[in-house]
């Protein structure tokens, strides 16, 4: 600010030389550019922009001698606009944020200042960014996907953006739309995408397993094996294949259940319908190996020796 100041008391000197006829002029635009610089010393930024516009309109009409004055306020100006804008955006002010980032465009247009210009633009995606999130956070869906989708289109590489797209269209029930976005998400680095890809695929699947539409439900869980290693997702396709009689598909599904969680609590239970499957399907070896494993289990151990002795027969 002192530099100002000293700028400010040689120009004044210079107009009192040039031009004494028009000092009061001169000095009131002084005045007020000081006002308005005293105003943004103390953080009072709109009553700044005031004062600097002001002085700008009484210094364009000192001619010559208030050609450096003129420069200094349109500098200041576009960049005082900016400043306001980012208080927005801390406050989640987004709407009043976007607005001053209209008029700082605006004015660094008009007074040729470059920087400010691709500043402001700049301004923009973090203000689009910010409110996009902070209407994820609120569960105001509907309202984020238009504001990520400005964001997106922008920036075709931000994969943060098209995460919060994507889970934003899962949550309104655009699926195939969801998923797409997802998808540009996980190439661009977000690989909790590839989870919620899995995820959706896997509630296509147990919805078709439900209705007995097994085809769709294997194409569902395959697509979802892709994205995640999930033992449930194991287990389901087994139960698709087995229903769409499919035998072979659903032993070697059971195993990767099996192999994924070899704790689960039904891990005797489905090597039980391992073995009785693959008896069923004329495949003795496996019906051989996985009753053996059952032979001392105190729920199913019985039913496995007999099955045992009647494979031995």
């Amino acid at each position: 600010m002192k530099r100002l100041f000293t700028v400010l008391a040689a120009a004044i000197m210079t107009a009192g030389v040039a031009f004494a006829q028009d000092v009061e002029t001169f000095n009131q635009a002084v005045e007020t550019f000081n006002n308005g610089a005293m105003a943004l010393q103390n953080d009072n930024k709109t009553e700044a922009l005031s004062m600097f516009k002001q002085a700008l309109t009484i210094f364009e009409g000192c001619g010559e001698e208030g050609a450096e004055m003129v420069a200094k306020c349109k500098e200041l100006i576009p960049s005082t606009v900016i400043s306001i804008a980012k208080d927005f955006i801390n406050d989640k002010e987004f709407d009043k944020a976007l607005e001053c980032i209209d008029e700082a465009k605006k004015v660094a247009a008009e007074y040729g200042n470059e920087e400010a210009a691709t500043e402001a633009a700049e301004l923009v995606s973090t203000a689009l960014n910010r409110k996009g999130a902070s209407l994820v956070m609120a569960k105001d869906f509907a309202n984020a996907i238009p504001v990520l989708q400005q964001v997106v289109e922008a920036e075709p590489e931000n994969g943060q953006a098209f995460l919060l797209l994507g889970q934003s269209l899962l949550q309104i029930g655009k699926t195939d739309e969801a998923i797409a976005a997802l998808k540009t998400a996980a190439a661009n680095g977000k690989d909790q995408a590839n989870k919620l890809i899995g995820s959706t695929y896997l509630k296509q699947g147990q919805a078709a397993v439900k209705a007995k539409k097994y085809a769709e439900a294997i194409e569902a869980i395959e697509e979802a094996n892709k994205y995640i290693d999930n033992a449930q997702a194991y287990k389901l396709l087994a139960a698709a294949n087995s229903g769409s009689g499919k035998t072979a598909a659903a032993i070697v599904a059971y195993k990767k259940y099996l192999e994924l969680d070899p704790k689960a609590k039904d891990a005797n239970k489905v090597m039980l319908t391992i073995a009785a499957t693959a008896q069923k399907a004329g495949d003795k070896a496996t019906a051989v190996e996985y009753y053996t494993k059952l032979q001392n289990d105190a729920e199913f151990g019985a039913t496995a020796k007999a099955q045992l002795a009647a494979l031995k027969k």
